[in-house]
C-alpha cells in the first residue's frame, strides 16, 4: 500500500481527538477527527478510512449502532473505546463486529501498537488475497468443500447455503474455512483466535463466541457445535459424502 493509511477518530471529546490525531500524525498516518457518528457516516460514504477508532458514547447515533452499520458493508478494522469498563460493553462491541476494545484512559502508545497490528494483518491479507490460516491447506484442486446445504469456494471467496450465496465478512469466511478444512476436528478458542485473529491478538477469547454466533445467524442450521470445556467443531456425519476432491479431515 503506497499511500499513508487513513484513520478516522470518532469521539465527541475534542481533547481526546486532538491527542490521538497528533500521536498518529507522528507515525505518518493520515487522520480525520469527527465528533459524531453522523459526521462519520458522511466520511464513510465519501472517503472511507482504513481503520476506525470509535467511541461508544456519542451524541445522536452511538458507537454501537455505527459499528453495526459499517459491518453490514465492510470488514474494515474497528477499535472501540469507552470510559465504561464493563464486561457487557466489551462483549457487545465484539458481538457487533469490533476488532478490539480499549477503556479510557488508555495509553497512546498501546493504542498505536494495536492500530499497527490490525493494519498489518488486515491489509497484508487484503493485498495478498490469502486467508490468514496456519492450518495445512490442501492443493488448489482440493479446496472446494461441499456437504449438504453448504458449499465453500475458497479461491472465489464465496459461500453458498441452500444454493444461495451468503455475504460473509473476512473473519467469518476465515473461521468457516478453518472448520471446513478440518471437519469434525475440535478447535479450542485459543487455536481459533490464533488462526483467525493472529497470534498477537490482544482481546478476549469471547470474540470467538461472537463470531460463531454471527455465522450461525447467517446459516441457521449450520452444524457448528460447542465442545464442552474445549471449544468448537463443524460436525459432519461419518460416512456421508462431505468433501470434494479428497480434502482430508
Amino acid at each position: 500500500m503506497n499511500r499513508p493509511f487513513f484513520i478516522a477518530v470518532v469521539d465527541d471529546d475534542p481533547h481526546i481527538r486532538e491527542l490521538v490525531e497528533a500521536c498518529l500524525a507522528k507515525e505518518q498516518y493520515r487522520t480525520a477527527g469527527l465528533a459524531s457518528a453522523e459526521e462519520a457516516i458522511e466520511l464513510w460514504r465519501n472517503d472511507p478510512p482504513d481503520l476506525w477508532v470509535l467511541d461508544i458514547m456519542l451524541p445522536g447515533m452511538d458507537g454501537y449502532a455505527f459499528c453495526q452499520l459499517i459491518r453490514r458493508e465492510a470488514e474494515v478494522p474497528i477499535i472501540m473505546i469507552s470510559a465504561r469498563d464493563h464486561e457487557v460493553d466489551k462483549v457487545l462491541g465484539l458481538e457487533l463486529g469490533s476488532d478490539d476494545y480499549l477503556t479510557k484512559p488508555f495509553s497512546l502508545r498501546e493504542l498505536t501498537a494495536r492500530i499497527k497490528r490490525l493494519l498489518h494483518r488486515w491489509y497484508q491479507a487484503r493485498e495478498s488475497g490469502a486467508a490468514l490460516l496456519q492450518v495445512p491447506v490442501p492443493s488448489a484442486s482440493a479446496r472446494r468443500f461441499v456437504w449438504g446445504a453448504l458449499q465453500v469456494l475458497p479461491e472465489e471467496r464465496r459461500v453458498l447455503w441452500n444454493h444461495q450465496e451468503v455475504d460473509l465478512t473476512m473473519k467469518e469466511f476465515e473461521l468457516l474455512q478453518v472448520f471446513t478444512l478440518h471437519p469434525n476436528r475440535a478447535f479450542t478458542r485459543e487455536e481459533l483466535l490464533s488462526l483467525v485473529w493472529g497470534e498477537d491478538y490482544f482481546g478476549s477469547d469471547r470474540a470467538v463466541d461472537h463470531l460463531i454466533k454471527r455465522v450461525r445467524k447467517k446459516m441457521a442450521e449450520l452444524p457448528i457445535e460447542a465442545v464442552w470445556g474445549h471449544g468448537y467443531r463443524l460436525r459432519v456425519n461419518e460416512g456421508a459424502e462431505q468433501l470434494e476432491a479428497g480434502i482430508p479431515d
